[in-house]
This record gives C-alpha cells, sequence and structure tokens, in this order.
C-alpha cells in the first residue's frame, strides 16, 4: 500500500513540475492575471524566488497563496522535504510575483502557529483543484480530518516589505508579443 501511495505520490510530483515550468513561463510572459483569471478552479497562483541553499543560484516556484490581512500564506503540501521550502529555511528573503505586482519579502515557517488551520484551510480553498488532487476537502472536511491530511504540510507566511521593479521580474519576456504580432501580420501579408 505504501508503495502505491509512493508511487502516485511520484506522479502527482512529476506533474506538478511540469505544470510549474508552464506557469511560470505564463508568468515570465506577463501573463498573471490570466492565470489567476478562474481561481476557484485552477487556484491562486504566485510565483516565489528563492536562493538555492547549496548552490546559491536563484530559483523560482509556481505556488498556491492566498492573502490574510496584508501577509501572503503557502504551503510547502510535499512537506519539509520541498527543495524550495528548504530553500526558504536556509535563506528567508525571498521574492513574490503576484498577478498584481512584484514584491520583496521575507519568509518564516508558521506550521506550528494556533490558527493553522484556519490558515491552511484558507490556502487549500485557494488552491483550486490541487487540494482536490491530494484528497483534500478543504470546504467541507472537518478540522481533525483537515490536520491528520495535512500533518506533514508546512505552513508559511510571507511578510512583504517593498515593491520591486526592473529587470527580472514578471513580464520580463513580455517583448515577444509585439514580436509575435508583427511576425503574424508579415505572414498574412506575404
Amino acid at each position: 500500500m505504501s508503495e502505491a501511495r509512493s508511487s502516485a505520490d511520484d506522479l502527482l510530483l512529476k506533474s506538478f513540475k511540469y505544470l510549474n515550468r508552464f506557469m511560470l513561463a505564463l508568468f515570465r510572459l506577463g501573463l498573471g492575471r490570466w492565470v489567476n483569471g478562474w481561481p476557484s478552479v485552477g487556484g491562486r497562483i504566485m510565483v516565489l524566488t528563492h536562493v538555492g541553499r547549496k548552490t546559491g543560484i536563484r530559483r523560482r516556484t509556481p505556488l498556491n497563496y492566498v492573502i490574510v490581512d496584508g501577509d501572503v500564506y503557502c504551503l510547502a503540501g510535499f512537506g519539509s522535504g520541498s527543495d524550495w521550502y528548504r530553500n526558504i529555511l536556509a535563506n528567508p528573503e525571498i521574492e513574490i510575483w503576484l498577478p498584481d505586482g512584484w514584491w520583496a519579502g521575507s519568509a518564516t515557517d508558521i506550521s506550528d502557529s494556533d490558527n493553522r488551520i484556519d490558515l491552511l484551510r484558507k490556502v487549500l480553498i485557494a488552491s483550486g483543484f490541487a487540494a482536490w488532487l491530494a484528497g483534500i476537502r478543504p470546504r467541507t472536511d472537518s478540522d481533525q480530518k483537515l490536520a491528520a491530511l495535512t500533518e506533514k504540510y508546512r505552513l508559511l507566511r510571507i511578510r512583504r516589505s517593498h515593491g520591486l521593479t526592473g529587470r527580472g521580474g514578471p513580464g520580463d519576456l513580455a517583448w515577444i508579443w509585439p514580436l509575435a504580432t508583427l511576425a503574424l501580420l508579415l505572414i498574412l501579408l506575404f
């Protein structure tokens, strides 16, 4: 039974890996608002930029999130073994790309907080189909069931410090759209 669960988790992890690349490409093309166009299905998606704890290389990870009282909350749904989560523990200074802007901030693991279940439920509701794929029904599961199903999940709070602008942020590949439009017009004309 645990082997089947492990295989299912591996398949889910691989699926999200490819989906994450697609989501990141959409944000880089300036389509972050579009990605978040149907949050009840696709979830609320942000991109978290963090520094690799071993390599020092900047990494980007699309994640589901919710904003509560100005703070951004997200989950490490695959637990404390997630690379991005371990990177944040090593260096909590991060950047996030939200549909309405690019922010610097600091991340803190608050998995042991008193309001964990309430915040966890809000993030899971905001994650659309991802919670459903994990077998979680955040709108109907009891607090006890939700706690049992998410025991290994890590809950993070991100406090935004200031807005960012310039190169290297969301929409850094948006220059492709005018070029693609021009190329398409030239093809249609000739």
